[in-house]
Formats: structure tokens, sequence, C-alpha cells
């Protein structure tokens, strides 16, 4: 396989993708009154901004909390700015225009549903965000219950850096149902992994 050149005009343009993909989402289902949060790394980046920039983890998707509810709304919402609704291995989905990729689309949560039959907590309710400039994220308390609940090895990377710019602590142990505490704990007492 012959690789471009390293570039970062490239590298910049994946980070602004994401950037633009989320705004152009938040800005459809605003317009249209679906209410809805960011979670996962943009939400995380998000938080972990307001205590030190340097600390953001860039991600190549962008997650949505939104009541199934809603879903037929926000399709007819979504695809007014360019996104094809698609369902496929039991992920729903809006790619960024018909010829995009699964890394090129938002990912939809349902909120008050289980994302895995296995999980100890469904996500949250979706009324469970706050304004941020240009879009709504998902409060501190129930995207922590969120990266806690999936704890695959992204969800781990994003307490920790939740942890490290001094936003999750030991004193949240006591404000979290006893498997997710304990999975806490875990990370406090081996913040580098």
């Amino acid at each position: 396989m012959t690789l471009p050149p390293v570039s970062w005009d490239r590298m910049i343009r994946a980070v602004e993708k994401v950037r633009e993909r989320l705004h152009r989402a938040a800005s459809a289902l605003d317009r249209a009154g679906i209410p809805y949060a960011v979670v996962g790394g943009n939400a995380v980046a998000a938080w972990v901004s307001r205590v030190d920039e340097a600390a953001v983890r860039n991600t190549q998707d962008v997650d949505l909390l939104l009541a199934r509810s809603d879903l037929d709304a926000a399709k007819v919402a979504l695809a007014e700015v360019g996104f094809v609704y698609r369902h496929s291995s039991g992920i729903d989905m809006f790619l960024d225009g018909p010829g995009a990729k699964a890394r090129d689309a938002l990912h939809i949560v349902f909120a008050g549903e289980k994302i895995r039959a296995d999980y100890a907590l469904p996500a949250p309710d979706v009324s469970l965000a706050d304004d941020a400039p240009g879009f709504r994220v998902l409060q501190l308390d129930a995207l922590v219950q969120m990266k806690l609940t999936s704890f695959r090895d992204k969800d781990r990377v994003h307490v920790r850096d939740l942890i490290d710019v001094g936003l999750v602590d030991v004193t949240w142990l006591d404000r979290l149902p006893p498997p997710l505490a304990d999975r806490l704990a875990e990370l406090l007492a081996n913040p580098d992994g």
C-alpha cells in the first residue's frame, strides 16, 4: 500500500470534519425542536476543555443521545442537512452523506435504554443536558455514569481524562451505584492505566 505524505492539513481537516458534523447536526435538531445531548468522546472533550484545552483528546465520530420517540423527526431534520439514516448491525446512525462510512457518522444512543443488554444501567434521559456554545452536552454526572457503564478501553481512557483534569475524584465514589463505584475506584487506583 502506498500512503500519501504526512500532512498537517489532513490531520487538521479530520478534526474539523467532526466538529462541522457535530454543529450541523446540533443546529438541525435545535431548529426542529428535538431534544438531544452530545455524548461520547465529544462530550468528554467539551468537559475537559473547560479545565485544560491541552488535555482535550480528538474523536472520530459524533455520538448523540435521543429519545426513541424522536427518531422519525430526527430523520427528517438531519436529512435536510445531508445526513442519511442507516440501521446496521443493531446500530442507528446517520451517515454524513450517501457515500460516507460509519466513521463519518452520527451514532445514536437512545435515552432510557440499555446500549447493550448486559449493561448495568440504561442510557440517561435526554433532559440531563446543558447548553454549550452551539450544542447541548450531557451533564457530567450522567456522562461519567455512561462511561463507567460501557467501560470499554476508550471509556476508561475518557474517565481517566476527566480524572486527570480534576473533574472526577475520590468524592465521586459515594455518588455512584456499587458496580460503577468499583470501576471508578479501579481507575482512581491506576490513573495511568
